[in-house]
């Protein structure tokens, strides 16, 4: 811990301290952890980039199989300035948004609605769990070549993999989410004469949200998984084809070069996926300050 957050925090404990003194001790401690967890994120990182450049540089790491930090930042400019071999590079990172953000959206929302309404329907649910299981217990990234096999190289082939990626996370998560809804709370509403739907939409999905949300988080990623191995088994444009290009060059720059664009583009989803949760779910009680 910290020198300022050990201050701020003997503050919180201080008798006779006002309310405002508290509060501001408190934000104090909040804002130097930020910066105490920010400083190792970049000190973590910028080491483990020193230490790939000068394994690179002596020799100690093959760049030809490797690459190198610098190497991969050229790459990564020369396709944002030049373009690639398949056109230009934001051409090729929009085809495979435009393939992961709808399986994204098509496989939460039916996720999501799946998941509350076997949620709730015990017997329903009880019939459809061994297909369910089933068809969850094959691995996701085999279904590619069937995809491309009936819908063609098109978008339709990737979004379908991408939309079987995100549908089963988030219908878990919500199925789970309804089934530990509060019971006592569900009867009250029940009682004071709440329709079925109003139940629904004012308690059991509030009751869900942390478990949607838990599950939306990963998902986007398992969407970008979905494109691009889509991409990579067979299609004419996209960051999986990059890859596979780069593969079949032995550029090992430019598979590093994708994988690091794709990188970037998942931490920022993340970014935006964690400001609407926090805009949707002000409801939840904050968590209390961590001074271990």
């Amino acid at each position: 811990m910290t020198d300022t957050t050990m201050d701020s925090v003997n503050t919180l404990f201080r008798p006779g301290t006002s309310d405002k003194e508290i509060e501001a001790a408190a934000l104090k401690a909040i804002a130097a952890r930020k910066r105490t967890v920010l400083f190792w994120q970049v000190a973590i990182l910028v080491a483990i980039l020193g230490i790939w450049e000068i394994g690179a540089r002596t020799g100690f790491i093959d760049p030809f199989f490797y690459a190198s930090p610098s190497a991969i930042g050229q790459r990564l400019y020369e396709w944002a300035t030049e373009g690639t071999t398949e056109g230009s590079l934001w051409f090729n990172l929009g085809v495979t948004m435009e393939e992961a953000l709808i399986g994204f959206f098509a496989g939460s929302i039916a996720g999501i609605v799946v998941g509350v309404g076997l949620g709730q329907n015990k017997l329903l649910s009880d019939i459809l769990s061994v297909y369910i299981k089933a068809i969850n217990s094959i691995p996701r990234v085999v279904l590619a070549p069937i995809f491309i096999m009936i819908m063609g190289l098109g978008l339709a082939s990737k979004v379908a993999l991408a939309f079987i990626m995100v549908f089963f996370v988030v219908f878990a998560n919500a199925f789970q989410g309804v089934r530990e809804a509060d019971r006592d709370m569900i009867a009250n509403a029940r009682i004071l004469g709440a329709s079925d739907w109003k139940v629904t939409r004012e308690v059991i999905i509030p009751s869900a949200m942390s478990w949607i949300f838990a599950s939306l988080h990963v998902s986007f990623s398992f969407a970008i998984i979905g494109a691009i191995v889509g991409e990579f088994v067979g299609a004419r444009y996209g960051i999986g084809q990059l890859i596979s290009i780069a593969k079949g060059t032995f550029d090992a720059a430019g598979m590093f070069a994708a994988i690091v664009l794709v990188m970037i583009v998942t931490l920022v989803a993340e970014y935006l996926m964690t400001l609407v949760e926090n805009r949707l779910a002000k409801w939840r009680p904050q968590q209390s300050l961590d001074t271990h």
